[in-house]
């Protein structure tokens, strides 16, 4: 195979064979092809796409290129993974994977750290004294038997490939590419093993994607993909245009998943847990319908179990279960500011970008270049979209680093300019917009 022959190929808008994709994968992670000939290519599909066999083809080309866990092998395939594409306040992993594993059904679950303005599931489980996020193929499989609930950072064997292809992504402006984007979150569910997936893909000011349709295409991709590699796959197309929780911030987050699974917290957020944990439950055949699974996950949400499951995982990890018995043994900044409406009416909106990138603002550190962050620094929301609210109520609390005190006035005037106030109360916004499944 000549490499710039399936280069000229794509971009003259051909259709590749699984072999010249397999064959141009493997010769880059060998170094057989160099990275400008990979960034071409990567070039020539942002600009051509590709299509559903070609998109498979590649998925399974990058999920090959390292190893592979096999959890069916131990588990059989009643092992369900999640997936979200990012968003600010978005604490669902934290509370969705013990709660489905209290179920009885076991997930495993692959995170990463932070992206521009939205959380990472990584960081914030960092935040908890102890817990172990990198841990070894053999600690995973035992800790999934013990605990029937992981979280752990992505494990770079698997499909290193995808992570150098990334990385070129990233220097040649070709992140934003479903086709690429597509094959980049799935290669890494077939390393994993999992037997279904259920998947979030978020739009909206607060998502990585802004346009709906874009997103519904990309989930459409993805369960495309899935379902060619004989994974049940479904993808739910979610708003994010406003926070989703009322927690920003990882130790801030962390409490909030832990007053979720006691009943409390979030009303979009526990509706999130619950959409996403009863298609967990379907998808991994342990209930027939979503009435079913949901009157499960809410039976166990009342009854605790969910919580005891979390602190199962986090003792399983390494981690200090104290803080989630005891939530304020969590990290807390030393500074709190109160940001109270300038005027009465109606909560029109909350930037969900402004917010995500505000409370990276108000936990940095003082370290090198100020890039620590203060795992207590956040935000937390005191009122939701459509609240009425009067003048002086206090939309939110600031939770700052030391470092920040010296922005306070120019922090606290991003805050207010965060917030959207009017006469009349805004239309309501769907949470969830579409559920796709298989074709």
């Amino acid at each position: 195979m000549d490499p710039v022959d399936v280069i000229a190929k794509k971009r003259d808008g051909g259709v590749l064979d699984p072999g010249e994709i397999a064959a141009f994968v493997r010769g880059h992670t060998r170094g057989d092809i160099a990275d400008e000939q990979m960034a071409a290519f990567a070039m020539a599909i942002y600009f051509r796409g590709m299509a559903r066999s070609e998109v498979s083809a590649l998925t399974r080309a990058l999920a090959d290129s390292g190893e592979r866990l096999d959890i069916a092998r131990t588990f059989g395939d009643c092992v369900v993974d999640k997936h979200s594409t990012g968003g600010v306040g978005d604490t669902t992993t934290l509370a969705v994977v013990p709660l489905v594993a209290a179920a009885g059904v076991p997930v495993l679950k692959m995170s990463g750290r932070r992206l521009a303005h939205t959380g990472g599931t990584i960081d914030k489980l960092e935040s908890i004294p102890g817990f172990r996020t990198r841990m070894s193929r053999e600690e995973i499989l035992a800790a999934l038997g013990r605990t029937g609930a992981v979280i752990v950072a992505q494990m770079e064997s698997l499909a290193p490939a995808d992570g150098r292809l990334y990385s070129l992504r990233d220097r040649t402006a070709t992140v934003d590419s479903v086709p690429l984007i597509a094959s980049s979150v799935m290669s890494k569910k077939l390393a994993v093993g999992a037997g279904s997936v259920v998947l979030d893909v978020k739009y909206g000011g607060g998502a990585l994607i802004g346009d709906p349709k874009r997103a519904e295409a990309l989930a459409r991709a993805m369960v495309r993909v899935g379902t060619d590699a004989g994974i049940r796959t479904v993808a739910l197309v979610t708003d994010m245009e406003h926070p989703l929780g009322d927690a920003v911030g990882n130790a801030l987050e962390v409490r909030e998943a832990v007053h979720i699974l006691m009943g409390e917290g979030s009303r979009r957020l526990r509706e999130m847990v619950l959409a996403l944990g009863q298609e967990m439950l379907i998808g991994a055949g342990h209930s027939p319908d979503k009435a079913t699974a949901r009157e499960r996950l809410v039976s166990l949400l009342e009854s605790g179990a969910g919580l005891e499951s979390l602190v199962a995982m986090v003792l399983a990890q390494g981690g200090d279960a104290h803080v989630i018995t005891e939530p304020d043994r969590l990290p807390q900044a030393k500074e709190r500011w109160r940001v109270r409406a300038k005027e009465g009416g109606y909560l029109c909106k909350i930037d969900g970008r402004s917010i995500g990138r505000l409370a990276m603002a108000l936990g940095r550190g003082s370290g090198a270049h100020g890039m620590t962050q203060d795992p207590g620094a956040g935000i937390i929301l005191c009122r939701s979209h459509g609240d009425a609210v009067h003048a002086g109520d206090v939309l939110a609390v600031l939770h700052a680093s030391p470092a920040a005190l010296a922005e306070r006035d120019g922090l606290l005037r991003w805050a207010h300019s965060a917030f959207s106030i009017a006469g009349d109360p805004p239309a309501p916004r769907p949470l969830v917009r579409k559920v796709i499944r298989a074709d």
